[in-house]
């Protein structure tokens, strides 16, 4: 077709140039006035050590600034009820597109999350039940575990022409919760000796709940309450006391002058204690919940956690409890045999659904399974599904490593979708350290030279040849490949598992060595943590560290974190003669006017709020008094702002010599940390930061069997070498190390590998390889043993 006279070619049009998203001059966290320019609908790799700025421009800056942007486009009475953002500290932010961002944070662990709720799909098989379900029992909610049935009646009062009119009026609300379990699944049994010793009265001591002790708010709620005598011991109460000590209703009453609300032991304990997350519990109280409730499948609905009412309800004689208790790929079997044309596209719409499943590497799972209980590389991969087969297109995927979780095997699997991503007309940025991934980059940014303050500056932007070639970090060991060992040491003993039934395992009976460095490997969901958490518990001996991330505010630091913080505030006490407390910015030292934070926040509403240094203390955080007390010729904010490596020279001689303290810091170092500043703050430490300080603090456990739960996670290529060392350290100490690990390098570098599968879900759970990494590599008999052979290029 002729084109018009004067009119442009489409390839020259102006609208084509904006190929570039352009940022200059960050400067957040750790960044340096870092400038980059990133090409659009093109997959970019941000590599370098961890720690070193790679998430504080992708997440903290590219991210951030694209979510704040589209917020600023909604009305100023929406943008009250979303999170505020504040612009990060950047110069130039040009080019920028919708960014959708699938990161690693773990899918909220509520007790009535599970896997069918955290991606729709529960939601339309409900659908689907309450129409085609027979017998019929009423709407979706009906078949929900999170909705009640009640039901109520009574008088409406309402004005009407005038007068004031009252008319009687009922409601019944009929949902699927199991009324026993209350949509959990498990029922709690309080072991009631855990909780008070009935020979005891009270003004003895009788309970034993931690927090509760003779004197303090929480006894003389009890003690002061006059339902009962506190001179009598428990055993001697009436019913009716018993009653109200263990079980009565919230009462408010005046105890010793002050209003209270007075309640039965029992449901305070449930309330302050077991409603929190486990892992966010202090190790005291973890270990007094762990002793006082017992855990038991729920007797009425068998563990479904849905009603009898939503559990008769049939579609082909398959209830909704079964579907969501099949393993995905044979639940979207099952969807594809449901033909009906009433609800046709509501079938069309779950079947996608379930085919993204199977199609990222999870249909090994279930649609019932906890959400609190996915691994890291579950939960990202869950997120993801909404956004497979997307029409959407020039927009921006932000990725935070993809591949934590996944077999040699799995991540090619990602990296396809990845690519088709891509290859839809979008911009695919994704922080990574595994060189698969790293090779199917068309740009990428590596950032170092080294972490923390030695971090925050673009050392390589380019080819992945160019990488290779270049003289980074990351370009000199992308090529690294652990060779096999020569000789592996001898087991001292062995740990017998038998018969391992948990979630896929089939029967299974295996010997784990100890003594040596012992790896269990396998696809995603073969079963290695099933058989490693299911089977070994972590009591007297065995010190277990799984994938859970460390929780912090602010306000925590690595120095409280690891518990350093406590012997560095008696050593100041000592020196000076004053009380602990005051050289703790969350206690008694704390800066009055930015109460310990540092910082003063100012709300604005639904724009982003401001933070401003403390005028008072110039962001020190404690009292100016403080201050003046001295240890080794500083005062404690300079303590805090040394780094790990600082400080242990500090605390090792001298007047400051702390041998508590240094031991610490000696876990720190190990562990690769030595650059981190003691007083940082936990929310800006990385992934692979945080996975350390983690592994550091377990260290200090006493114990002769270390379980890690794949400890690569987040580490780059030259992190994992000294990894590696730290393990050999461990293990030549006289301790056995098992490790649950995907990581190429892990393998070539232990004594004896369990490998799993040979699939995933009910294609798994067997043993399909146990010896010497060599004799793996010699057989490539399984999956692993094929990519760990051509990882050492046998």
């Amino acid at each position: 077709m002729a084109r018009r006279t004067g009119e442009q070619s489409p390839a020259s049009h102006i609208a084509d140039s904006h190929g570039l998203i352009r940022v200059h001059g960050v400067r957040v966290n750790n960044l340096k006035d870092v400038s980059v320019e990133i090409p659009k609908r093109r997959l970019t790799v941000f590599t370098g050590v961890s720690g070193s700025g790679k998430s504080s421009l992708v997440f903290g800056t590219i991210a951030a600034e694209s979510q704040r942007l589209i917020n600023e486009t909604y009305s100023a009475f929406v943008q009250g009820f979303m999170p505020a953002l504040g612009r990060p500290e950047v110069d130039v932010l040009e080019g920028l597109t919708t960014a959708i961002v699938v990161d690693q944070q773990r899918i909220g662990a509520d007790p009535r999350s599970t896997v069918g709720t955290a991606t729709d799909a529960n939601a339309m098989l409900r659908i689907l039940f309450s129409r085609l379900g027979k017998p019929h029992i009423g709407s979706p909610q009906a078949f929900s575990f999170n909705v009640a049935s009640v039901s109520g009646a009574g008088a409406v009062t309402m004005e009407r022409g005038g007068k004031t009119v009252k008319e009687r009026r009922s409601f019944s609300v009929t949902g699927g919760m199991c009324p026993r379990c209350e949509g959990r699944g498990a029922v709690t049994d309080i072991d009631l000796t855990q909780l008070y010793d009935d020979s005891k009265s009270l003004a003895d001591g009788a309970i034993t709940v931690p927090g509760y002790k003779a004197g303090g708010w929480n006894y003389r709620l009890y003690s002061g309450s006059g339902f009962y005598d506190p001179d009598k011991p428990i055993r001697k109460y009436t019913k009716k006391e018993l009653h109200d000590f263990l079980h009565r209703e919230p009462t408010r009453m005046k105890i010793e002058g002050i209003n209270m609300t007075y309640e039965g032991l029992i449901p305070r304990v449930q309330k302050s204690m077991l409603s929190k997350d486990r892992e966010a519990m202090q190790p005291h109280i973890r270990a007094f919940v762990d002793r006082a409730v017992t855990f038991t499948v729920c007797p009425e609905c068998d563990g479904t956690r849905l009603a009898e009412a939503a559990r008769s309800s049939r579609i082909g004689g398959t209830s909704i409890a079964d579907a969501c208790a099949m393993q995905i790929s044979d639940l979207a079997e099952w969807v594809r045999s449901v033909d009906d044309p009433s609800v046709a596209p509501l079938i069309d719409k779950l079947r996608q659904t379930l085919d993204s499943f199977v199609e990222i590497g999870l249909g090994y799972l279930s649609l019932d399974r906890p959400s609190g209980s996915l691994s890291g590389g579950e939960a990202q991969r869950v997120k993801l599904i909404r956004h497979l087969g997307s029409s959407l297109t020039d927009v921006t995927y932000v990725f935070d490593e993809p591949t934590i979780g996944l077999h040699p095997h799995d991540i090619q699997r990602m990296n396809d979708l990845l690519l088709r991503l891509r290859d839809n007309g979008n911009t695919v940025l994704v922080v990574e350290h595994k060189p698969e991934t790293i090779a199917i980059a068309d740009h990428v940014v590596d950032l170092g030279p080294g972490a923390g303050t030695e971090g925050g500056t673009v050392c390589f932007e380019g080819t992945v040849e160019g990488l290779r070639a270049g003289d980074t970090l990351t370009g000199r060991h992308f090529d690294d490949r652990s060779a096999l060992k020569e000789k592996v040491r001898t087991p001292t003993g062995k740990l017998e598992i038998r018969g391992a039934t948990a979630h896929n395992l089939r029967d299974v009976d295996v010997d784990i060595p100890l003594g040596v460095l012992a790896v269990v490997t396998g696809v995603a969901g073969s079963g290695k943590s099933s058989l490693v958490h299911g089977s070994i518990h972590a009591d007297d001996g065995v010190v277990s560290i799984g994938q859970e991330a460390i929780r912090g505010s602010r306000r925590s630091n690595p120095a409280t974190y690891t518990g350093l913080l406590d012997p560095i505030r008696k050593a100041f006490a000592k020196a000076n003669g004053v009380k602990p407390a005051l050289f703790s910015a969350n206690s008694e030292g704390a800066c009055p006017h930015c109460n310990g934070a540092g910082v003063v926040f100012t709300d604005l509403a639904m724009m982003a709020g401001v933070a401003s240094v403390c005028e008072e203390c110039e962001g020190k955080r404690f009292q100016a008094a403080v201050l003046d007390h001295h240890l080794g010729g500083r005062d404690i904010s300079e303590v805090l702002a040394m780094s790990v490596d600082r400080a242990a020279e500090f605390f090792g001689e001298g007047e400051a010599r702390t041998p508590a303290a240094h031991a610490i810091l000696g876990r720190l170092a190990d562990v690769g940390l030595g650059y981190l500043s003691l007083g940082q703050p936990l929310t800006t430490l990385s992934g692979g930061e945080r996975q350390r300080l983690k592994l550091a603090t377990h260290m200090a456990e006493k114990g002769g069997v270390y379980v890690l739960d794949e400890p690569t996670a987040g580490l780059h290529l030259a992190d994992v070498e000294q990894l590696l060392g730290l393990l050999d350290r461990l293990v030549d100490s006289g301790k056995s190390v098992i490790v649950v690990e995907h990581h190429q390098a892990v393998m070539a570098h232990a004594d004896w590998i369990i490998d799993l599968g040979p699939g995933a879900g009910h294609d798994g759970g067997r043993i399909v390889f146990e010896g010497t990494p060599a004799d793996l590599v010699g057989d490539r008999s399984t999956l692993t043993g094929e990519h760990l052979a051509a990882y050492v290029g046998a």
